[in-house]
């Protein structure tokens, strides 16, 4: 099983942290990170990196910012890091977090530290020698909806997050930001979107007045699985944009990562994960589960969707605006321009055929 976990590999080219700096910063505010200290990267992740710190055989993870990136509000190491601390004993599936430093001279960036937790992280496609049939499939789709029904039935004011947000006028917000965000980002050879983003401010549903705690990225490779039952969650990763909001809000951007095996073969092509397989669940019938755990009517779905992917194409954007302006040298991003493409296709192929 050892085999499935997500390994650390050396640090890619350009993204290494200055060790002693570390230590140094650890021996003052947080002592149980001091030893020899071995560092390594996570291969995933598009935005925030990920470090394995291995410290005399115990092992922890520091995040931190992408280098190059100054879209400060997607990358706010001090949230999540306060909002795992929030969620202890109240959300199972947080990690515990150790230190937060705000101190960009350290390693040239805000960082946090958490504790690791081994599990198998999915990601594109399954682990080598995994095998998922169709029963444990749909396990699996109920299992990552019923931790994000979870989080979103947890009572805000017991877990001291009435701080964290504003619901009101939430939507709002989130549609006009990603518009000006995706505006700010445009480079010359991606569509303009001006349609869609037209579309999202005309259709855009009045305040609804739900409240929830949101993960804002929660996805199948944002959760770690239990090695000897894969079905089974037992964490959540990805913390840095949860706020309060709109639940709905949350749930469609998750299902704007989910591809099904009959979705057109563009977007197929871009999947991020193994939703494809025989036995998982439809976005359809994501939808009805998410109803009947948490109590929320989604009638209009094709909206939180439709923003979901447009969501997920401003992101890509911003992302490939970076690589294009040299800021960063990983060359995954070069093909991120024609995600952006497929996904913008994506939503007007749904905007057609909806009855909003």
């Amino acid at each position: 099983m050892t085999s499935r976990i997500d390994d650390a590999r050396t640090v890619r080219s350009g993204e290494e942290l200055d060790a002693d700096a570390l230590l140094a910063f650890f021996r003052e505010n947080a002592p149980e990170l001091v030893g020899e200290l071995e560092i390594r990267q996570f291969p995933g992740g598009a935005s925030n990196l990920t470090y394995l710190l291995k410290v005399d055989g115990r092992e922890y993870v520091l995040r931190r910012p992408p280098f190059g990136s100054n879209v400060k509000s997607a990358h706010d190491m001090g949230r999540e890091y306060e909002v795992l601390r929030r969620l202890q004993g109240k959300f199972p599936y947080a990690p515990r977090p150790l230190v937060h430093c705000t101190d960009e001279s350290v390693i040239g960036a805000e960082f946090y530290v958490m504790e690791r937790i081994q599990g198998l992280i999915i990601r594109r496609d399954l682990p080598k020698g995994m095998d998922l049939p169709p029963e444990k499939a749909q396990r699996l789709c109920e299992s990552l909806l019923d931790v994000q029904a979870e989080l979103h039935t947890i009572d805000i004011d017991a877990a001291g997050m009435r701080d964290f947000g504003k619901p009101r006028g939430y939507i709002e917000r989130q549609v006009k930001g990603w518009n000006d965000r995706f505006r700010k980002a445009k480079t010359d050879d991606v569509p303009d979107c001006e349609p869609l983003m037209a579309w999202l401010e005309e259709k855009m549903p009045a305040d609804t007045g739900r409240e929830a705690i949101i993960h804002n990225d929660y996805k199948l490779d944002n959760v770690l699985l239990d090695p000897d039952d894969p079905t089974r969650i037992i964490g959540v990763l990805d913390w840095e944009m949860a706020t309060l909001g709109d639940p709905v809000m949350d749930f469609g951007c998750s299902m704007a990562y989910w591809v099904q095996a009959d979705d057109p073969e563009p977007l197929r092509r871009i999947r991020m994960a193994p939703t494809h397989l025989d036995g998982m669940l439809t976005r359809k019938e994501m939808v009805a589960r998410y109803q009947e755990k948490t109590g929320i009517e989604v009638s209009d779905f094709d909206y939180y969707y439709v923003f979901g992917m447009f969501r997920l194409a401003v992101i890509a954007q911003q992302i490939y605006k970076r690589y294009v302006e040299g800021k960063t040298q990983d060359e995954r991003f070069a093909a991120f321009g024609i995600f952006v493409q497929i996904l913008n296709g994506a939503c007007e192929q749904v905007i057609d055929k909806s009855k909003l």
